[in-house]
């Protein structure tokens, strides 16, 4: 089992630029997958990035070319650098985490989440 913090959610504008850290507790976090999501109000939570336990990467069409997602295993750590925000990136992004899993889309994989972090993009 694993422990997820989300940190580095904020306000920027349009254009901008944010880096979301998701640090995990657990001796084998190696072997999870973790997952990005977010939710809007109102909205349904949707896949934004994810990265298996062997390092394979899987992005939303919405945010191809604009985000990208990493891990390091030694700092129990995964980023999701996001770039050239806009307006429809306002949500709250929250981490999650699989055992042994590929970083699957669907929100239901996942077994261990975070408390989520805002971002808000002003136009």
């Amino acid at each position: 089992q694993v422990q997820l913090v989300e940190s580095g959610g904020g306000l920027v504008q349009a254009g901008g630029s944010l880096r979301l850290s998701c640090a995990a507790s657990g001796r084998t976090f190696s072997r999870y997958a973790v997952g990005w999501f977010r939710q809007a109000p109102g909205k349904e939570r949707e896949f934004v990035a994810g990265i298996s336990w062997s390092g394979i990467t899987y992005y939303a069409d919405s945010v191809k070319g604009r985000f990208t997602i990493s891990r390091d295993n030694a700092k129990n750590t995964v980023a999701l650098q996001m770039n050239s925000l806009k307006p429809e990136d306002t949500a709250v992004y929250y981490c999650a985490a699989e055992y042994a899993g590929l970083a699957g889309r669907s929100s239901g994989e996942y077994n261990y989440w975070g408390q989520g972090t805002q971002v808000t993009v002003s136009s």
